[in-house]
């Protein structure tokens, strides 16, 4: 193989590429970046076994050919070169010289005929725009568990629901709920990708700007654009029925501005035990709602919000940090919560925006 590129076309790629390379395993070769050269373009693939990407990069082919190299050596050569210069790159015996101006490097080759191919992934397809897809991901993954003794909840649940493509993650503690309007859409029973994948599908596509093709069957999802082709494997299990942990009525609502809220959340957090425990106290009677949190080796806090208070009176613990994940996905400037009693989930929803909806379960200490 023997090829001329732009180092901004090929830096970013090799970037993404090695993230997905395989460490610590007993097959040397995933460790790898494999360069397959072709009559017109040069395509990056690296795989973990979970999750594997093939990366088309334009350049000016002299000779096609394969080679495969260090995914953490090849990204450490051109994290250290400048964007506006030229690269050149040649396979000499089953390893690989990069050539610019300043630099002569030759970077020792593995077998890459031990290299996994990628799976196509024949199934049910459509078409989004990556903005949508991405924000429908993005404003539920925090929610999943990051254990996997149950692989069911350490993953994003995808389904379809009345023109909704609708997204959901849960750790049992606390669950998020994200629908994306789209019509047109194939019925999908559900899709669960694993969270530990899920990191990776964000920063590849995070900032994509067009279309993206995904298609699935029982086993693996794909994501294709013009440029980047990525798999993953699905979990083979059943998300658990949570609309019937959604309250259906509330007892008690709160409706208050998110940055007042936020605010206060992170002053009781100064405050909170080892537990990360902040108490709420609301008496809609009086016009009261409060924060509170208390440390034995830092002193206590109250703080007094302005809100519209309805209902009944309540009191009850719940784990700040739970409640600050969410704002990622609150774009409103006010916050609905909601009540059904104290062993009952806190509903949190953007007040004017359905779209959204985050459950807490309460601490019952």
């Amino acid at each position: 193989m023997k090829l001329e590129c732009k180092i901004e076309e090929i830096k970013n790629g090799i970037s993404q590429a090695e993230r997905i390379t395989g460490k610590n395993l007993t097959l040397p070769v995933l460790n790898s970046i494999l360069l397959i050269v072709g009559q017109k373009s040069l395509k990056l693939r690296s795989t973990n076994l979970s999750l594997g990407v093939e990366i088309d990069v334009s350049a000016k082919v002299e000779k096609e050919g394969t080679v495969a190299v260090s995914g953490a050596v090849l990204n450490g050569i051109f994290s250290n070169f400048s964007l506006n210069e030229t690269v050149w790159l040649e396979g000499v015996d089953g390893n690989l010289l990069v050539t610019t101006k300043k630099s002569k490097i030759k970077l020792k080759g593995q077998p890459h005929e031990d290299f996994p191919t990628i799976p196509k992934v024949a199934g049910v397809s459509f078409e989004i725009e990556a903005v949508k897809l991405m924000n429908g991901i993005k404003s539920v993954s925090y929610s999943s568990s990051i254990s996997d003794i149950k692989p069911e909840i350490s993953s994003v649940f995808i389904y379809t629901k009345d023109d909704n493509l609708v997204f959901v993650s849960t750790d049992s503690f606390r669950l998020a709920e994200k629908k994306i309007n789209l019509k047109g859409l194939p019925e999908i029973l559900g899709i669960l990708i694993p969270f530990k994948n899920v990191s990776e599908i964000l920063r590849i596509f995070g900032d994509f700007k067009g279309s993206i093709k995904v298609c699935f069957n029982k086993n693996a999802i794909s994501f294709s654009s013009n440029s980047v082709y990525l798999t993953s494997r699905v979990i083979d299990g059943i998300f658990p029925d949570y609309h019937q942990i959604i309250p259906k009525e509330a007892k008690t609502t709160v409706v208050v501005l998110k940055q007042d809220l936020l605010n206060a959340l992170k002053l009781s957090n100064i405050f909170s035990d080892k537990f990360n425990q902040v108490n709420l106290k609301i008496l809609p009677k009086e016009k009261v709602f409060e924060l509170s949190s208390a440390n034995n080796d830092i002193g206590e806090n109250k703080t007094y919000l302005d809100a519209a208070l309805s209902g009944e009176e309540i009191e009850l613990g719940f784990n700040y940090k739970y409640f600050l994940d969410c704002f990622q996905s609150i774009i409103t400037d006010s916050v609905s919560i909601k009540f059904a009693g104290v062993s009952r989930p806190i509903v949190v929803s953007a007040v004017s925006d359905s779209s959204f909806t985050y459950l807490i379960m309460p601490m019952n200490r």
